[in-house]
C-alpha cells in the first residue's frame, strides 16, 4: 500500500475540525425494483435494443431460438432478483417469502411456451393464485391480510407487538380482517383478469417470434402502472374495512396505521379489567 500524499494545507488548516462528511445518497429499493422487474426484462425482449432490427436475441443464437432464450432471460431476472434481494438482506419476514414463491412459480410459468389466449392467462396466473389463496385464508384463523399487517409490527418491543397482534386476533377485530382479506382478493382477481384481457388483444404473434417478444414488452410496459393502481386500491379497500373494526372495538382514537398506540389501548384496557 502506497503512503498517503502529504497534505497541501497548512498547519492551521489541518487542526481545525473537519466538515461532516456528506452522506451518500443510497438509490430507492423502488427504482431498484423498476430496473430488474420491468426496464432490464423490457430491454431483453427489444427486438432493437442494439440496432434496428438488432436485439439481444440476435446474440443469443438468433431465430426461434435466440427469441426463446430471449424471452426466459427477461422472465428469469425478476426471479433472480426477487431471491438475491431475500437472501442478501435476510429477509425471512412472511411477506417477502410470498413474494419469493410468487416470483418463483413466475419463474416457473417461463416454461409453459404458449401464446394467444394461454399466454394470456399465465401472464396473469400469479394474480389468479394470490387472489385464490386470499380468498381460502379468509375462511382460516388467519386471513393473508393479517400476515402483512403483522409484518409491519416486527420493529415493535416484543410486548408491544404481542400485543397487537392479540388485538388482531380479536373477533370483532377478525370479522373485519376478513372482509377486508375477501376485498383485496377479489380486486386481485380483477386485476388479473384485466391484464388477461390487454394480453389476449395485444400479444396475438406466435411464440418464439420477434414480434411475440416485442409485443410482450409493449404490454408488460402498458400494463405496469395500473396493475400497481389497482393493487393499491384493493389494499386501501381492504385496510378500510379493518380500520373500521379497529376504531368500532378499541375506540375512534385506534388505528391499525399506529401499532404501538393500538398496544397501548390493550394494555389500557387489561388495566381496567384488572382493576375492576
Amino acid at each position: 500500500m502506497s503512503a498517503a500524499p502529504e497534505s497541501p494545507l497548512p498547519p492551521e488548516s489541518q487542526a481545525s475540525p473537519a466538515a461532516p462528511a456528506a452522506k451518500t445518497r443510497r438509490v430507492p429499493k423502488t427504482v431498484w425494483d423498476l430496473v430488474f422487474t420491468l426496464l432490464i426484462p423490457i430491454l431483453i425482449l427489444s427486438p432493437n435494443l442494439l440496432g434496428e432490427g438488432i436485439g439481444l436475441s440476435s446474440l443469443l443464437g438468433g431465430g426461434t431460438a435466440g427469441n426463446v432464450r430471449a424471452y426466459l432471460l427477461a422472465a428469469l431476472v425478476p426471479v433472480v432478483y426477487v431471491m438475491w434481494d431475500i437472501v442478501v438482506n435476510r429477509n425471512v419476514s412472511p411477506v417477502a417469502l410470498i413474494g419469493g414463491a410468487g416470483a418463483i412459480f413466475s419463474g416457473a410459468l417461463a416454461f409453459w411456451y404458449v401464446d394467444g389466449f394461454w399466454y394470456a392467462i399465465k401472464d396473469s396466473a400469479r394474480s389468479y393464485l394470490m387472489g385464490v389463496a386470499f380468498l381460502i385464508s379468509a375462511a382460516t384463523s388467519v386471513p393473508l391480510l393479517r400476515v402483512f399487517l403483522d409484518a409491519a409490527s416486527i420493529g415493535e418491543a416484543p410486548q408491544d407487538r404481542a400485543l397487537t397482534n392479540r388485538a388482531l386476533r380479536d373477533p370483532a377485530v377478525h370479522r373485519g380482517m376478513v372482509a377486508g382479506t375477501v376485498i383485496f382478493a377479489f380486486v386481485d382477481l380483477l386485476g388479473g383478469v384485466a391484464n388477461s384481457v390487454v394480453n389476449y388483444q395485444r400479444v396475438t404473434a406466435k411464440f418464439g417470434s420477434d414480434a411475440f417478444n416485442a409485443q410482450v414488452a409493449e404490454v408488460n410496459a402498458i400494463m405496469r402502472l395500473p396493475s400497481t393502481l389497482i393493487s393499491i386500491v384493493g389494499l386501501m379497500a381492504a385496510l378500510y374495512f379493518v380500520q373500521k373494526a379497529v376504531r368500532a372495538r378499541y375506540g375512534a382514537g385506534a388505528s391499525v396505521f399506529e401499532t404501538a398506540a393500538l398496544a397501548e389501548r390493550v394494555r389500557q384496557e387489561d388495566r381496567g379489567a384488572a382493576g375492576a
